[in-house]
């Protein structure tokens, strides 16, 4: 059985949600975004809420998948998605440029950093309490999948190294660092 499949979702006054065959469009103050519905599973409105189901149990995994989807696609269009981005280590710097991000972070070149069609980002030093911090990039759009690979992406261009930490990490996920060489 898919718990998450049986979730109802709630549709808040201002989204309107139009459902066809294979797609569902959600459009609300912040955008329109729209989401797959597989074969073997129907979605359909009653008393403002959104409800997923689905003909059978050999369709119960893409029934909560299809859920999943369309919560987020509400989500999205009502409030938006924010993901924030630390940038750690001595000389580590990042400035927004328009649309890019240029960031300095070790090597011997700057790396210019191009943000996708609708995703944004601020750059601003946060109070935190990690030792080399320098900024926080925060990243804020619509489409939950999007912001997650941008910020993927932006992780990729320099994991945090595990002694020092140093690098682009996830600000919301806290890393164990492993202790250096001890004296005799």
């Amino acid at each position: 059985m898919s718990r998450v499949g049986k979730k109802t979702i709630e549709i808040p006054k201002d989204v309107k949600i139009n459902i066809t065959d294979s797609v569902v469009e959600v459009q609300g103050p912040k955008g329109k975004l729209t989401a797959p519905i597989p074969a073997g599973v129907t979605l359909k409105v009653e008393d403002g809420k959104l409800i997923a189901e689905r003909q059978d149990n050999q369709y119960t995994a893409i029934h909560g998948t299809t859920r999943a989807l369309v919560a987020n696609a509400v989500k999205g269009v009502s409030q938006g998605f924010t993901q924030e981005m630390d940038v750690v280590g001595v000389g580590y710097k990042a400035e927004l440029k328009g649309r890019s991000i240029t960031l300095a972070l070790g090597y011997s070149h700057g790396i210019e950093f191009v943000l996708p069609e609708g995703i944004t980002a601020k750059v601003e030093k946060l109070p935190r309490t990690i030792t080399q911090y320098q900024t926080t990039i925060t990243l804020s759009g619509i489409d939950r999948e999007k912001i997650g690979q941008v910020a993927a992406n932006m992780n990729r261009l320099r994991k945090p190294d595990a002694y020092k930490g140093k690098g682009i990490r996830y600000a919301d996920r806290p890393m164990k660092l492993k202790p250096g060489k001890t004296g005799k």
